[in-house]
Protein backbone atom coordinates (compact mmCIF):
# COMPACT_ATOMS: atom_id res chain seq x y z
CA UNK A 1 0.00 0.00 0.00
CA UNK A 2 1.14 3.68 -0.69
CA UNK A 3 2.22 5.77 2.24
CA UNK A 4 0.00 8.93 2.79
CA UNK A 5 2.30 12.21 1.21
CA UNK A 6 2.32 14.20 4.43
CA UNK A 7 0.29 17.36 4.02
CA UNK A 8 2.30 19.90 5.89
CA UNK A 9 6.06 20.42 6.57
CA UNK A 10 6.72 21.75 10.42
CA UNK A 11 10.58 22.60 11.65
CA UNK A 12 11.56 23.29 14.84
CA UNK A 13 14.65 25.32 15.14
CA UNK A 14 13.30 28.03 12.46
CA UNK A 15 16.12 30.43 13.90
CA UNK A 16 18.87 28.00 13.95
CA UNK A 17 22.35 27.23 12.04
CA UNK A 18 21.02 24.12 10.49
CA UNK A 19 17.63 25.39 8.81
CA UNK A 20 19.73 28.07 8.03
CA UNK A 21 22.96 26.43 5.72
CA UNK A 22 20.77 23.37 5.02
CA UNK A 23 17.06 23.22 5.52
CA UNK A 24 15.76 26.39 3.50
CA UNK A 25 17.90 25.56 0.79
CA UNK A 26 16.57 22.14 0.16
CA UNK A 27 12.98 23.73 0.35
CA UNK A 28 13.32 25.57 -2.86
CA UNK A 29 15.22 23.34 -4.42
CA UNK A 30 11.86 21.03 -3.73
CA UNK A 31 9.87 24.11 -5.03
CA UNK A 32 12.03 24.24 -7.96
CA UNK A 33 11.19 20.35 -8.54
CA UNK A 34 7.71 20.63 -7.74
CA UNK A 35 7.82 18.76 -4.81
CA UNK A 36 6.56 20.93 -2.26
CA UNK A 37 2.61 21.83 -2.24
CA UNK A 38 2.01 22.15 1.31
CA UNK A 39 2.17 24.27 4.66
CA UNK A 40 5.84 25.02 5.59
CA UNK A 41 5.49 26.33 9.16
CA UNK A 42 8.91 27.42 11.24
CA UNK A 43 8.57 27.12 14.97
CA UNK A 44 10.78 29.58 16.71
CA UNK A 45 11.81 31.27 19.92
CA UNK A 46 13.04 35.10 19.88
CA UNK A 47 10.12 37.14 19.46
CA UNK A 48 10.29 36.21 15.03
CA UNK A 49 7.15 36.98 12.80
CA UNK A 50 6.75 35.80 9.56
CA UNK A 51 8.33 38.57 7.55
CA UNK A 52 11.31 38.82 9.24
CA UNK A 53 11.44 34.13 9.02
CA UNK A 54 11.00 35.48 5.56
CA UNK A 55 13.98 37.39 5.92
CA UNK A 56 16.02 34.90 6.89
CA UNK A 57 14.90 32.20 4.32
CA UNK A 58 15.55 34.56 1.16
CA UNK A 59 19.68 35.31 2.61
CA UNK A 60 20.00 31.76 3.19
CA UNK A 61 19.40 31.09 -0.46
CA UNK A 62 21.17 33.57 -1.28
CA UNK A 63 24.15 32.57 0.53
CA UNK A 64 23.57 28.31 0.64
CA UNK A 65 21.20 27.68 -2.01
CA UNK A 66 23.07 29.00 -5.31
CA UNK A 67 20.64 32.46 -5.21
CA UNK A 68 17.45 32.93 -5.06
CA UNK A 69 15.05 31.76 -8.08
CA UNK A 70 12.76 33.32 -8.27
CA UNK A 71 9.64 31.12 -9.40
CA UNK A 72 10.63 28.70 -6.78
CA UNK A 73 10.86 31.62 -4.26
CA UNK A 74 7.46 32.36 -4.85
CA UNK A 75 6.01 29.58 -4.18
CA UNK A 76 8.24 28.80 -1.01
CA UNK A 77 7.62 32.20 0.32
CA UNK A 78 3.77 31.46 -0.16
CA UNK A 79 3.94 28.44 1.78
CA UNK A 80 5.42 30.26 4.74
CA UNK A 81 3.97 30.00 8.23
CA UNK A 82 5.78 31.20 11.51
CA UNK A 83 4.69 30.35 15.00
CA UNK A 84 6.97 31.74 17.68
CA UNK A 85 7.05 30.52 21.00
CA UNK A 86 8.80 28.93 24.33
CA UNK A 87 8.56 24.97 23.45
CA UNK A 88 8.09 24.88 27.03
CA UNK A 89 4.47 26.48 26.70
CA UNK A 90 1.86 24.17 26.10
CA UNK A 91 0.10 27.97 23.86
CA UNK A 92 3.10 27.27 22.14
CA UNK A 93 2.13 24.33 20.28
CA UNK A 94 -1.84 25.23 20.55
CA UNK A 95 -1.06 28.17 18.04
CA UNK A 96 1.05 25.18 15.97
CA UNK A 97 -2.27 23.27 15.58
CA UNK A 98 -3.69 26.30 14.54
CA UNK A 99 -1.30 27.29 11.67
CA UNK A 100 -1.77 23.90 10.68
CA UNK A 101 -5.18 24.65 9.58
CA UNK A 102 -7.16 21.33 8.47
CA UNK A 103 -3.37 19.52 7.71
CA UNK A 104 -3.71 16.01 9.62
CA UNK A 105 -0.64 14.59 8.64
CA UNK A 106 2.07 16.64 9.41
CA UNK A 107 6.08 15.82 9.14
CA UNK A 108 7.85 17.53 11.66
CA UNK A 109 11.75 18.29 11.44
CA UNK A 110 13.50 18.70 14.76
CA UNK A 111 16.22 20.72 14.44
CA UNK A 112 16.98 21.32 17.56
CA UNK A 113 19.24 20.01 20.13
CA UNK A 114 18.03 16.13 21.43
CA UNK A 115 18.06 17.74 25.06
CA UNK A 116 14.66 19.28 23.51
CA UNK A 117 13.27 16.16 22.26
CA UNK A 118 10.89 15.16 24.96
CA UNK A 119 9.86 18.66 25.84
CA UNK A 120 8.10 19.16 22.10
CA UNK A 121 7.60 15.30 21.20
CA UNK A 122 5.08 16.10 24.55
CA UNK A 123 3.89 19.29 23.51
CA UNK A 124 3.27 17.91 19.80
CA UNK A 125 1.15 14.74 21.40
CA UNK A 126 -0.77 17.27 24.02
CA UNK A 127 -1.96 19.56 21.18
CA UNK A 128 -2.89 16.71 19.00
CA UNK A 129 -0.47 17.07 16.57
CA UNK A 130 1.20 13.36 16.43
CA UNK A 131 -1.53 11.06 15.68
CA UNK A 132 -0.81 10.55 11.86
CA UNK A 133 2.14 12.62 11.74
CA UNK A 134 6.11 11.67 11.25
CA UNK A 135 8.93 13.34 12.90
CA UNK A 136 12.21 13.73 11.48
CA UNK A 137 15.71 13.70 14.04
CA UNK A 138 19.05 14.40 13.49
CA UNK A 139 22.37 12.98 14.08
CA UNK A 140 23.93 12.19 16.37
CA UNK A 141 20.76 10.10 17.94
CA UNK A 142 22.34 10.57 21.63
CA UNK A 143 25.79 10.47 22.69
CA UNK A 144 26.03 6.94 23.59
CA UNK A 145 24.27 3.36 23.95
CA UNK A 146 22.03 4.42 26.91
CA UNK A 147 21.16 8.03 25.66
CA UNK A 148 20.12 6.71 22.16
CA UNK A 149 17.86 4.04 24.40
CA UNK A 150 16.14 7.31 26.21
CA UNK A 151 16.02 9.16 23.21
CA UNK A 152 14.41 6.69 21.39
CA UNK A 153 11.82 6.08 24.16
CA UNK A 154 10.97 9.81 24.16
CA UNK A 155 10.10 9.47 20.64
CA UNK A 156 8.04 6.17 21.11
CA UNK A 157 5.83 8.05 23.77
CA UNK A 158 4.15 9.93 20.52
CA UNK A 159 5.37 8.02 17.39
CA UNK A 160 5.63 4.46 16.25
CA UNK A 161 8.57 3.48 14.91
CA UNK A 162 7.38 3.39 11.01
CA UNK A 163 6.88 7.39 11.73
CA UNK A 164 10.17 8.24 13.28
CA UNK A 165 13.34 8.98 10.81
CA UNK A 166 16.45 9.43 11.85
CA UNK A 167 18.30 11.85 9.28
CA UNK A 168 21.38 10.97 8.35
CA UNK A 169 22.26 12.93 5.36
CA UNK A 170 25.04 10.79 4.60
CA UNK A 171 23.00 8.54 3.23
CA UNK A 172 21.63 11.03 0.88
CA UNK A 173 24.36 10.91 -0.44
CA UNK A 174 24.04 9.94 -4.86
CA UNK A 175 27.52 8.33 -4.38
CA UNK A 176 26.75 6.51 -1.47
CA UNK A 177 23.71 5.10 -2.60
CA UNK A 178 25.35 4.08 -5.84
CA UNK A 179 27.85 1.67 -3.59
CA UNK A 180 24.51 -0.64 -2.78
CA UNK A 181 23.62 -0.38 -6.54
CA UNK A 182 27.24 -0.87 -7.87
CA UNK A 183 27.23 -4.30 -5.83
CA UNK A 184 24.12 -4.98 -6.56
CA UNK A 185 23.85 -4.88 -10.31
CA UNK A 186 27.47 -6.15 -11.10
CA UNK A 187 27.15 -9.70 -10.61
CA UNK A 188 30.70 -10.04 -11.77
CA UNK A 189 31.28 -8.81 -7.89
CA UNK A 190 29.94 -11.32 -6.26
CA UNK A 191 32.22 -13.91 -6.47
CA UNK A 192 35.01 -11.57 -5.04
CA UNK A 193 33.38 -9.77 -2.71
CA UNK A 194 34.12 -11.83 0.41
CA UNK A 195 37.41 -13.02 2.85
CA UNK A 196 38.47 -15.13 -0.42
CA UNK A 197 39.36 -12.47 -2.44
CA UNK A 198 39.36 -9.38 -0.28
CA UNK A 199 42.78 -8.47 1.19
CA UNK A 200 41.47 -5.62 3.43
CA UNK A 201 38.99 -2.75 2.80
CA UNK A 202 40.17 1.38 3.90
CA UNK A 203 37.18 3.97 3.68
CA UNK A 204 38.97 7.54 4.17
CA UNK A 205 37.34 10.86 5.14
CA UNK A 206 39.21 13.66 5.52
CA UNK A 207 38.74 17.60 5.61
CA UNK A 208 41.25 20.00 5.13
CA UNK A 209 39.01 22.48 7.68
CA UNK A 210 39.63 22.65 11.38
CA UNK A 211 36.48 22.97 13.12
CA UNK A 212 35.95 26.53 11.84
CA UNK A 213 34.27 28.06 15.08
CA UNK A 214 32.27 25.66 16.08
CA UNK A 215 34.17 24.57 19.24
CA UNK A 216 31.58 24.16 21.74
CA UNK A 217 29.50 21.82 19.62
CA UNK A 218 32.91 20.11 18.83
CA UNK A 219 33.87 20.00 22.51
CA UNK A 220 30.57 18.10 23.13
CA UNK A 221 30.93 14.76 20.00
CA UNK A 222 34.52 14.71 18.69
CA UNK A 223 35.43 12.76 15.32
CA UNK A 224 34.20 9.38 16.92
CA UNK A 225 30.79 10.69 17.48
CA UNK A 226 30.61 12.79 14.89
CA UNK A 227 31.33 10.98 11.81
CA UNK A 228 33.17 7.11 13.25
CA UNK A 229 29.76 6.04 14.86
CA UNK A 230 27.14 6.86 11.93
CA UNK A 231 28.70 8.66 8.28
CA UNK A 232 31.47 5.72 8.54
CA UNK A 233 29.49 2.76 9.90
CA UNK A 234 26.86 3.48 7.57
CA UNK A 235 29.40 3.23 4.57
CA UNK A 236 30.47 0.31 5.55
CA UNK A 237 26.92 -1.42 5.61
CA UNK A 238 26.75 -0.36 2.13
CA UNK A 239 29.50 -2.03 1.19
CA UNK A 240 29.32 -5.13 3.13
CA UNK A 241 25.67 -6.19 3.83
CA UNK A 242 24.37 -9.30 2.51
CA UNK A 243 21.71 -8.69 -0.70
CA UNK A 244 18.40 -7.49 0.54
CA UNK A 245 15.65 -9.65 -0.21
CA UNK A 246 12.96 -7.32 -1.95
CA UNK A 247 12.95 -3.77 -2.93
CA UNK A 248 10.70 -2.75 0.24
CA UNK A 249 12.70 -0.32 2.12
CA UNK A 250 12.60 -2.87 5.61
CA UNK A 251 14.86 -5.42 3.32
CA UNK A 252 17.37 -3.28 2.65
CA UNK A 253 17.35 -1.97 6.37
CA UNK A 254 17.38 -5.27 7.36
CA UNK A 255 20.05 -5.90 5.63
CA UNK A 256 22.17 -2.84 7.39
CA UNK A 257 21.17 -3.63 10.57
CA UNK A 258 22.36 -7.39 10.32
CA UNK A 259 26.26 -5.75 9.13
CA UNK A 260 26.57 -3.21 11.90
CA UNK A 261 25.32 -5.92 14.63
CA UNK A 262 28.44 -8.13 13.21
CA UNK A 263 30.75 -5.68 13.68
CA UNK A 264 32.61 -6.88 16.75
CA UNK A 265 32.95 -3.68 19.58
CA UNK A 266 36.09 -2.41 18.99
CA UNK A 267 39.67 -2.41 21.37
CA UNK A 268 41.50 0.46 22.54
CA UNK A 269 44.36 -1.04 21.01
CA UNK A 270 42.45 -0.81 17.58
CA UNK A 271 42.39 3.08 17.87
CA UNK A 272 43.88 5.99 17.24
CA UNK A 273 42.89 9.04 18.47
CA UNK A 274 44.65 12.75 17.46
CA UNK A 275 44.18 16.43 17.37
CA UNK A 276 45.59 18.89 15.40
CA UNK A 277 48.01 20.98 16.69
CA UNK A 278 46.07 24.67 17.54
CA UNK A 279 42.64 22.72 18.03
CA UNK A 280 42.85 24.29 21.88
CA UNK A 281 43.38 27.88 20.84
CA UNK A 282 40.06 27.76 19.25
CA UNK A 283 37.49 29.75 20.90
CA UNK A 284 34.61 27.65 23.61
CA UNK A 285 37.77 24.86 23.20
CA UNK A 286 39.34 23.92 27.15
CA UNK A 287 42.60 24.58 27.09
CA UNK A 288 43.23 21.03 28.18
CA UNK A 289 40.83 19.45 25.85
CA UNK A 290 41.35 15.60 25.54
CA UNK A 291 38.86 15.25 22.48
CA UNK A 292 39.78 14.00 19.42
CA UNK A 293 40.12 15.96 15.45
CA UNK A 294 41.09 12.69 14.09
CA UNK A 295 39.99 8.97 14.60
CA UNK A 296 41.26 6.06 12.78
CA UNK A 297 40.34 2.51 13.87
CA UNK A 298 40.59 -0.84 13.15
CA UNK A 299 36.99 -3.09 12.55
CA UNK A 300 36.15 -6.90 11.96
CA UNK A 301 33.19 -7.87 10.61
CA UNK A 302 32.16 -11.61 12.33
CA UNK A 303 30.33 -13.08 9.96
CA UNK A 304 31.56 -15.81 7.36
CA UNK A 305 31.62 -13.73 4.23
CA UNK A 306 33.96 -11.02 5.86
CA UNK A 307 35.87 -13.27 8.51
CA UNK A 308 39.55 -12.29 8.62
CA UNK A 309 39.12 -9.27 6.89
CA UNK A 310 40.99 -5.78 8.36
CA UNK A 311 38.03 -2.60 7.70
CA UNK A 312 40.10 0.11 8.57
CA UNK A 313 38.66 3.38 8.53
CA UNK A 314 39.77 6.85 8.80
CA UNK A 315 38.59 10.44 9.77
CA UNK A 316 39.82 14.11 10.67
CA UNK A 317 39.92 17.71 10.43
CA UNK A 318 42.37 19.62 8.96
CA UNK A 319 43.85 17.09 7.23
CA UNK A 320 46.37 17.15 3.79
CA UNK A 321 42.46 17.14 1.77
CA UNK A 322 39.03 17.18 1.78
CA UNK A 323 37.89 13.62 0.54
CA UNK A 324 35.30 10.92 1.13
CA UNK A 325 37.22 7.85 -0.40
CA UNK A 326 36.51 3.55 -0.37
CA UNK A 327 39.51 1.31 -1.22
CA UNK A 328 38.77 -2.63 -1.86
CA UNK A 329 41.97 -4.17 -1.98
CA UNK A 330 42.24 -7.75 -3.74
CA UNK A 331 44.75 -10.47 -2.73
CA UNK A 332 47.29 -10.73 -5.02
CA UNK A 333 48.02 -13.75 -7.50
CA UNK A 334 49.24 -16.93 -5.64
CA UNK A 335 52.11 -16.70 -8.12
CA UNK A 336 53.39 -14.58 -11.01
CA UNK A 337 53.41 -15.95 -14.60
CA UNK A 338 56.45 -13.77 -15.55
CA UNK A 339 58.28 -13.62 -12.84
CA UNK A 340 57.36 -10.45 -11.19
CA UNK A 341 57.00 -9.75 -7.50
CA UNK A 342 54.16 -10.93 -6.05
CA UNK A 343 54.36 -7.93 -3.46
CA UNK A 344 54.71 -4.16 -3.30
CA UNK A 345 52.07 -1.36 -4.48
CA UNK A 346 50.04 -2.21 -7.37
CA UNK A 347 50.61 -5.73 -7.02
CA UNK A 348 47.33 -6.37 -6.46
CA UNK A 349 44.16 -4.85 -8.07
CA UNK A 350 41.46 -3.07 -6.30
CA UNK A 351 38.23 -1.28 -6.66
CA UNK A 352 37.93 2.46 -5.16
CA UNK A 353 34.82 4.45 -5.13
CA UNK A 354 35.63 8.47 -4.57
CA UNK A 355 32.46 9.28 -2.81
CA UNK A 356 33.30 13.36 -2.53
CA UNK A 357 33.91 16.35 -3.51
CA UNK A 358 33.94 14.98 -7.03
CA UNK A 359 32.67 11.25 -7.69
CA UNK A 360 33.98 8.41 -9.33
CA UNK A 361 34.83 4.64 -9.31
CA UNK A 362 37.74 3.18 -10.63
CA UNK A 363 39.27 -0.23 -10.83
CA UNK A 364 43.41 -1.10 -10.49
CA UNK A 365 44.91 -3.38 -12.69
CA UNK A 366 48.13 -4.00 -14.11
CA UNK A 367 48.57 -3.78 -17.94
CA UNK A 368 51.85 -4.49 -20.22
CA UNK A 369 54.34 -2.45 -20.90
CA UNK A 370 55.43 -1.40 -24.76
CA UNK A 371 58.44 -3.47 -25.72
CA UNK A 372 59.56 -7.44 -25.90
CA UNK A 373 59.90 -8.13 -22.31
CA UNK A 374 56.85 -9.31 -20.01
CA UNK A 375 56.34 -6.45 -17.82
CA UNK A 376 53.74 -4.80 -16.82
CA UNK A 377 52.67 -1.70 -15.23
CA UNK A 378 49.83 -0.37 -12.61
CA UNK A 379 46.88 1.25 -14.27
CA UNK A 380 43.32 2.80 -13.11
CA UNK A 381 39.99 1.95 -15.16
CA UNK A 382 38.06 4.94 -14.84
CA UNK A 383 34.71 3.57 -14.71
CA UNK A 384 32.08 6.44 -14.16
CA UNK A 385 32.91 10.15 -13.48
CA UNK A 386 30.65 13.45 -12.52
CA UNK A 387 31.09 16.71 -10.91
CA UNK A 388 28.77 15.75 -7.82
CA UNK A 389 25.53 15.38 -6.67
CA UNK A 390 22.46 16.59 -8.92
CA UNK A 391 20.29 16.43 -5.88
CA UNK A 392 21.29 17.88 -2.60
CA UNK A 393 20.94 15.31 0.24
CA UNK A 394 18.33 17.27 2.26
CA UNK A 395 16.06 17.87 -0.46
CA UNK A 396 16.19 14.27 -1.03
CA UNK A 397 15.68 12.64 2.11
CA UNK A 398 12.83 15.63 3.06
CA UNK A 399 11.55 14.44 0.31
CA UNK A 400 11.41 10.89 1.19
CA UNK A 401 10.25 11.68 4.51
CA UNK A 402 7.35 13.57 3.29
CA UNK A 403 6.98 10.46 0.82
CA UNK A 404 6.71 7.97 4.41
CA UNK A 405 9.92 6.51 2.39
CA UNK A 406 12.15 5.16 4.89
CA UNK A 407 14.89 3.55 2.43
CA UNK A 408 17.58 5.88 3.35
CA UNK A 409 17.24 6.56 7.27
CA UNK A 410 18.44 5.30 9.92
CA UNK A 411 16.46 2.73 11.96
CA UNK A 412 16.99 2.27 15.95
CA UNK A 413 18.20 -1.34 15.55
CA UNK A 414 21.06 0.04 13.63
CA UNK A 415 21.45 3.06 15.39
CA UNK A 416 21.89 0.97 18.84
CA UNK A 417 24.10 -1.51 17.10
CA UNK A 418 26.61 1.01 15.44
CA UNK A 419 26.82 2.38 19.35
CA UNK A 420 27.89 -0.84 20.31
CA UNK A 421 30.25 -1.18 18.17
CA UNK A 422 32.10 2.41 19.24
CA UNK A 423 31.11 2.37 23.16
CA UNK A 424 34.05 0.94 24.57
CA UNK A 425 36.33 3.70 23.32
CA UNK A 426 33.74 6.64 24.14
CA UNK A 427 35.55 6.79 27.72
CA UNK A 428 38.71 6.73 27.06
CA UNK A 429 40.34 9.99 28.92
CA UNK A 430 44.13 9.62 27.28
CA UNK A 431 45.55 12.98 25.93
CA UNK A 432 44.86 12.39 22.02
CA UNK A 433 47.69 12.37 19.69
CA UNK A 434 49.13 15.64 18.26
CA UNK A 435 49.66 16.29 14.80
CA UNK A 436 50.20 18.94 11.93
CA UNK A 437 47.85 20.71 9.97
CA UNK A 438 47.60 19.60 6.53
CA UNK A 439 48.71 15.83 7.26
CA UNK A 440 47.11 12.60 7.55
CA UNK A 441 46.84 12.76 11.07
CA UNK A 442 49.32 11.18 13.85
CA UNK A 443 51.93 8.52 12.74
CA UNK A 444 51.07 6.14 15.17
CA UNK A 445 47.92 5.74 12.87
CA UNK A 446 50.32 3.87 10.47
CA UNK A 447 50.73 1.11 12.77
CA UNK A 448 47.01 0.06 12.47
CA UNK A 449 47.11 -1.03 8.74
CA UNK A 450 50.71 -1.97 8.64
CA UNK A 451 49.71 -5.29 8.26
CA UNK A 452 47.90 -4.37 5.06
CA UNK A 453 50.19 -2.06 3.28
CA UNK A 454 49.51 1.09 4.61
CA UNK A 455 46.95 3.94 4.36
CA UNK A 456 46.70 5.00 0.41
CA UNK A 457 46.70 8.86 -0.51
CA UNK A 458 42.89 8.92 -2.16
CA UNK A 459 42.71 9.36 -5.23
CA UNK A 460 46.21 7.57 -6.19
CA UNK A 461 45.38 4.03 -4.52
CA UNK A 462 47.91 2.06 -6.48
CA UNK A 463 51.14 4.33 -5.55
CA UNK A 464 52.82 5.28 -2.22
CA UNK A 465 51.17 7.46 0.01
Amino acid sequence: MTAELSDALVFFGATGDLAYKKIFPALQAMARRGHLEVPVVGVGRGGWNLERLRARVRDSLEHHGGGVDPGAWDKLSSLLRHVDGDYAEPATFDRLRQALGPAQRPLHYLAIPPSMFPTVVGGLARAGCTQRARVVVEKPFGRNLSSALALNRALLEAFQEPAIFRIDHFLGKEPVQNLIYFRFSNPFLEPIWNQAFVESVQVTMAETLGIEGRGRLYEETGAIRDVIQNHMLQVIACLAMEVPSSTDPEALRDEKSRLLQAIAPLEPANVVRGQFRGYRDEPAVAPDSRVETFTAARLQIDNARWAGVPFHVRAGKALAATCTEVLVALKAPVRSAFGEPLSGPGRANYLRFRLGPDVAIAMGVRSKVHGEAMVGRDVELLAAQSGGDAMDPYERLLHDAMKGDAALFAREDAVEAAWRVVEPVLGNTAPPLEYQRGTWGPAEADGLIAGSGGWRAPGLAGLEP
